[in-house]
């Protein structure tokens, strides 16, 4: 692995101004690089939103399993009763076409936003009683694409449910072991942490509290590193990894350019279909995308706040270019 190579050093530059704690990973014809600013190789980072993209692995490898079907609602699984959102299915929920809202129904969210905006505190933090709680009181809206993490909340707690495991286990189980994925985990609390747990950072360079919590895991709590990330990338594009159907577009997300498989987006970008995900918390961003046809991928990491979105298409636009 290489701290600074070729095209990566050069986008480093660009973006050690708004990214000064930044990984990324490029993976081509089976060889991966690496490249680093202002963090240690084995830096372990919040994925936020990547974790969805976990979660759908893990959902398709569920269904592979027979242990789950497309249709299982949620009250199949979790002790919901009667409520409305017992009656959704995993497929729904695993493209984000339930009608279950983009959060729960916090009392005090507008509390939970200005602690966020003001003091860098986790807005999240619920176990999965409280997830549980939250889900007999929503509302469902129309059916139709909606970007939910709750509905990643309860579709990964269901899927761990089905194997018998807590989330937090299904992770260790069905992936990072069978991969070697050393330091790919999901933190319920702060004591949690591993050792090398970054501390990220909003754009101002204010700290952020880590974003930690049972309920939130499949949604947007696992932490991973550069390391692992480009492993996983790696065994998506030569299909080792569990639940690679989760990558395959079943829908249409937002207009016939953007589809989505289980929580994986795919898009056409300067004539290549690229296959991806993002994440962002309060002190961190992420992004993942693979050229599935030419057998390249790129990860980007950051401890600092702020869309990576832009820089994760190019870098992939120009691997498949090269």
């Amino acid at each position: 692995m290489d701290r600074d190579a070729g095209p990566m050093g050069q986008l480093l530059g660009e973006l050690r101004r708004s990214h000064p704690r930044l990984a990324i990973a490029t993976i081509v014809g089976g060889e991966t690089t690496t490249a680093i600013t202002g963090v240690q190789l084995e830096a372990d980072f919040e994925i936020g939103s990547v974790s969805k993209a976990i979660t759908g692995l893990l959902y398709a490898d569920a269904c592979e399993r027979g242990e789950v079907r497309p249709s299982t609602s949620l009250g199949e699984l979790l002790p919901l009763g009667d409520c409305p959102a017992g009656q959704l299915t995993l497929a729904s929920m695993s493209t984000h076409s339930s009608g279950l809202p983009r959060l729960p129904p916090y009392p005090d969210r507008w509390q939970r936003s200005y602690s966020l905006w003001r003091h860098g505190r986790n807005p999240y933090g619920e176990d999965l009683a409280e997830l549980l709680a939250q889900a007999r009181r929503v509302r469902l809206k129309s059916p139709r694409p909606r970007y939910s993490n709750l509905g990643f909340e309860l579709l990964g707690h269901a899927v761990a449910a089905a194997a018998g495991l807590t989330f937090r286990a299904l992770v260790a189980e069905r992936l990072s072991n069978p991969l070697g994925l050393t330091s790919t985990y999901v933190p319920a609390t702060n004591s949690n942490l591993g050792p090398r747990a970054l501390s990220g950072s909003n754009r101002k360079g204010r700290s952020q509290d880590p974003w930690v919590g049972e309920a939130l895991g499949p949604a947007g709590g696992i932490r991973s590193t550069i390391g692992d990330m480009a492993t996983l990338a790696g065994a998506l594009l030569d299909g080792s990894a569990p639940g690679v159907a989760a990558l395959d577009p079943v829908a249409s997300f937002a207009g016939p350019a953007a589809r989505i498989g289980a929580a994986w987006m795919t898009l056409e970008a300067k004539g290549r279909t690229v296959t991806w995900h993002n994440g962002a918390t309060g002190g961190f961003s992420s992004w993942i995308g693979l050229d599935r046809e030419t057998g390249t991928a790129a990860v980007l990491l950051s401890a600092t706040a702020g869309s990576l979105d832009h820089h994760g298409f190019r870098i992939v636009a120009g691997l498949s270019a090269g």
